[in-house]
């Protein structure tokens, strides 16, 4: 039922496919392990049953708090898999851990961040006055889990990164194994949509927040002439119907499009000289294109072009090697479009092989965050080293 036995040097990380909550539960307690663990975080496929599933977890855990998400697919120990339980341990020796639920995100305020980000800083620091053992030099990051549905990424990273000032920021949407109905975030023993986690972690631990993606833009333009930015819906592209002139602009005019398609030839849009992609979800009836991030007229896409994403990750694991030294563990948030894009391209055996090799564990979202940006079709996460 369970996954790979644990490195000696590793972080507690774990995956189940066990068919039932209860089992899955179970399974992931024994392969972690006793710890003492101050917080354990899961990805869980849509597939379980939510209420036994929390109601299993909290039971099995007791009093340590457990938080996660959803997902689109799952990065277990061995790679990416799907239909599974991942899970991973923070020991108490190294870390402390607080945890906050945002509800209603579709109506968050600006303003609420500031104290969402003062009660965690409040509750970090009674935590490690509390620590039997101090954690000398310690540093914190933080972790946002969002409901992959609700459109609010953009306000709630934006607004949560400018109110916890020097704390690095990353994070993902929550996934729906690509059915686009429900997504949502588990805190508190409860699954909760239309809401968001954010865990504020310290440790003394070397660690670094990362982003990369494998595309570059091309000459390629095009210009969004009618939006509906409310809904992340564009109804036009250079003043003809959006999907028809995207078909016509990546060389497919007249093919249906499907994710793959869209995968294969994401936009970018160019903001603070960097170029950050626009990931497209869908195609509707009326030849409009969902996106799964904030959109509006007037925005000048560009169409990118693929670069290799075996040489891109090797180069990005390369440049953490150097800041931290090899990791202990890297919590990855993979953008869903990037493991189609490798699925079609037969490179998902090679990416999970690297994945496992680096210690990556973590889940295929709808969408990442980093710092204040929410982005798409990247791999984001922290890599954390050893003591």
């Amino acid at each position: 039922m369970g996954g790979l036995t644990q490195d000696r040097d590793a972080l507690p990380r774990a995956v189940s496919r066990a068919d039932s909550a209860y089992e899955a539960a179970r399974d992931l307690r024994r392969q972690l392990g006793d710890g003492p663990f101050d917080a354990v975080l899961v990805f869980c496929a849509p597939r379980f049953e939510r209420a036994l599933l929390a109601e299993a977890l909290a039971a099995e855990f007791g009093p340590v708090p457990v938080f996660g998400c959803t997902t689109a697919g799952e990065i277990g120990p061995g790679g990416y898999t799907t239909n599974t339980l991942v899970g991973v341990g923070f020991p108490a020796a190294d870390f402390t851990v607080v945890t906050a639920l945002i509800d209603h995100v579709d109506g968050f305020e600006i303003t609420d961040s500031t104290a969402i980000a003062r009660d965690l800083m409040d509750r970090r620091d009674r935590a490690l006055a509390e620590r039997p053992v101090p954690l000398a030099s310690a540093d914190s990051f933080a972790m946002l889990l969002i409901d992959g549905l609700s459109m609010s990424e953009e306000t709630v990273v934006s607004a949560l990164h400018n109110a916890m000032i020097d704390v690095p920021l990353f994070g993902a949407s929550a996934g729906d194994d690509l059915q686009f109905e429900q997504t949502f975030v588990l805190h508190d023993g409860e699954f909760h949509a239309n809401a968001a986690v954010v865990a504020l972690v310290t440790t003394a631990r070397p660690f670094t927040v990362f982003r990369t993606q494998h595309f570059v833009s091309s000459d390629r333009k095009m210009v969004v002439t009618g939006a509906d930015p409310q809904r992340r819906i564009v109804n036009e592209i250079n003043a003809e119907p959006a999907g028809r002139e995207y078909a016509r602009l990546v060389g497919l005019d007249g093919e249906p499009l499907t994710p793959l398609i869209f995968a294969a030839h994401p936009v970018v849009v160019r903001v603070g000289g960097q170029y950050h992609v626009r990931s497209i979800q869908k195609v509707n009836e009326d030849e409009s294109l969902t996106f799964f991030c904030a959109i509006d007229e007037g925005i000048v896409l560009t169409v990118a072009e693929g670069v290799d994403p075996v040489a891109n990750f090797d180069g990005l694991m390369e440049s953490i090697r150097d800041e931290i030294g090899a990791p202990d563990l890297i919590l990855g948030c993979d953008c869903i479009l990037r493991r189609l894009e490798l699925e079609q391209r037969s490179l998902l055996d090679i990416m999970s092989s690297r994945l496992a090799l680096h210690r990556v564990v973590g889940f295929c979202a709808y969408g990442e965050q980093v710092n204040g940006m929410h982005v798409n079709q990247t791999f984001t996460g922290v890599a954390i080293g050893r003591r």
